[in-house]
């Protein structure tokens, strides 16, 4: 009888697609209330048995119909432990739903348990209700719930009123010898801490709580990163390979409309937020990097390169461009003076369920001596004749998080009149004067976003198996509660390599 492997909160198949990248097949179990995100799922594990469920309604013992578990994945609803909640009431409901991990180890004792959420999971405790009747964590009883949780799945738990919880959730009796066991505790080995996606060869810096339990006697294993900051010792020497970036997941052959010929024109802070981004990520930015784009996007190695290096073969199509991105992180909260942001040579930040990340372009043109009034060459023609001195057209793109979905003109057509508000400006790089044509934006698409999480490129997104397509809406959706599959694989192989195809042997961080 084989080992089963089962992910709970499913998803689009984050967790899902790491562990098959580890284990060489699909998951057997996938369980997730969610229709559309089980369909997701299903398109590209059709293999696995799909419950579309809430987690509390599957019977552990009837899904695994007396099979051994080999791991049992879990990925609660972080939504209600999130610092980007804020001050905002929180349901007890959601909170809870961690508790369905100790409803399979205690019904089926998986060999290991993972879960991963947000750091603040860590923080899981009480709550108390306000004078309007609406329930706010207790701060003075932070992480009480949740040491009670791990030690409910260890060596036994002492407060009764989190055993009473843990109870009330597995609809079990308080004097019941399920609830006795509970009381002694499960006797799994668990230890926890938090991961970076970057560190294990995503393009995200997203960070994430990551708890693992084991009772099968072996040693619980955290993986060594794979790579890190390009700028640290390790990776210049090439003992870890340097964070993927950005700029990698960017489709460049998506044109970036004129931010000043909207249909509807950007909101005051938007204009303020791309304004400052460009000052200091464009530039103020002392080292600019180069891409080369083709009419496809990306194709091939080596397409990113410093400026200090020779620029490679010229073609008759401008392929060649200059770039000092960066992606702002701005919620309503951020103050007119603030930059929240990083270069696209960086990995890109926590992607939300919402699409709030736009690629902004700044066209911009290299002024001649002899006072050239001309727009510069654009990247869908061939570049200007080459001289000894460069005159060409360059191109310098940042990112920034947006609110919205509207989009305005091509840039394949002239500039519309610009108006008092719409200023234009030389600026100074590197004591070389440009002339600012034009400002491009356009949001990041889902295949984009899948990407920065660290999907493969062949994952579908766009429509399910039934052929049904699905909105940008929906796919974003899917992307930002997914699970970034390199961290899901790399804790896998470091745990069950028994189980995993082409495993090389992982050390552990001392």
């Amino acid at each position: 009888m084989k080992e089963l492997i089962v992910d709970n909160f499913a998803g689009g198949g984050g967790a899902s697609t790491g562990i098959e990248m580890a284990i060489g097949r699909s998951v057997d179990i996938a369980i997730n209330h969610d229709e559309v995100a089980i369909k997701m799922h299903k398109t590209n594990h059709p293999t696995t048995k799909h419950y579309i469920e809430d987690v509390w309604e599957v019977d552990p013992l009837e899904a695994t119909q007396g099979q051994p578990v080999g791991l049992a994945w879990f990925s609660p609803d972080c939504k209600h432990f999130s610092k980007a909640k804020g001050g905002k009431p929180v349901d007890k409901n959601v909170r809870g739903l961690a508790w369905v991990v100790v409803k399979w180890a205690l019904e089926t004792r998986p060999r290991a348990i993972m879960l991963e959420n947000v750091e603040e999971f860590q923080t899981w405790g009480p709550l108390k209700m306000n004078n309007e009747g609406k329930l706010y964590p207790d701060i003075s009883k932070k992480g009480v719930t949740f040491r009670g949780f791990i030690g409910i799945l260890t060596k036994g738990v002492k407060n009764d009123d989190v055993l009473r919880e843990c109870c009330e959730f597995l609809k079990i009796d308080l004097n019941s010898e399920q609830a006795d066991a509970l009381r002694k505790g499960l006797g799994y080995k668990l230890e926890y801490r938090e991961l970076r996606a970057c560190d294990y060869g995503a393009p995200t810096t997203r960070k994430r709580f990551f708890m693992i339990a084991r009772c099968d006697g072996k040693k619980i294993v955290w993986p060594e990163p794979t790579h890190g900051d390009p700028e640290q010792i390790e990776a210049r020497m090439g003992m870890l390979k340097p964070w993927r970036t950005a700029a990698e997941c960017i489709d460049w052959s998506i044109q970036c409309p004129s931010i000043f010929t909207r249909k509807k024109p950007l909101a005051e802070n938007t204009l303020k937020r791309i304004a400052r981004g460009f000052q200091k990520f464009v530039i103020d930015n002392p080292s600019p990097f180069i891409v080369r784009i083709g009419q496809i996007g990306f194709a091939g190695d080596g397409l990113q390169y410093e400026l200090d290096g020779p620029l490679t073969t010229i073609t008759t199509k401008a392929e060649h461009c200059l770039v000092t991105p960066y992606l702002a992180t701005y919620y309503t909260e951020t103050t007119d003076s603030e930059v929240r942001g990083q270069k696209l040579d960086e990995p890109i930040a926590t992607i939300p369920t919402a699409n709030r990340f736009g690629l902004v372009t700044a066209f911009i043109a290299k002024h001649y001596g002899g006072g050239y009034k001309g727009a510069g060459s654009g990247l869908d023609e061939p570049l200007h004749t080459v001289t000894t001195t460069d005159h060409n057209a360059l191109v310098k793109a940042f990112l920034i998080k947006y609110y919205g979905t509207e989009i305005g003109q091509s840039l394949n057509s002239p500039l519309h009149t610009i108006t008092t508000k719409d200023k234009f400006g030389l600026v100074t790089i590197k004591g070389e004067d440009y002339r600012i044509v034009d400002i491009g934006m356009r949001m990041l698409q889902p295949h984009e976003l899948f990407k920065a999480q660290g999907f493969p490129d062949d994952y579908i997104i766009d429509h399910d198996y039934t052929g049904k397509s699905y909105p940008k809406t929906q796919q974003v959706a899917r992307c930002g509660n997914a699970v970034p599959p390199p961290f899901a694989e790399n804790l896998v192989r470091a745990n069950l390599p028994e189980l995993c195809i082409n495993n090389e042997p992982l050390e552990e961080i001392s």
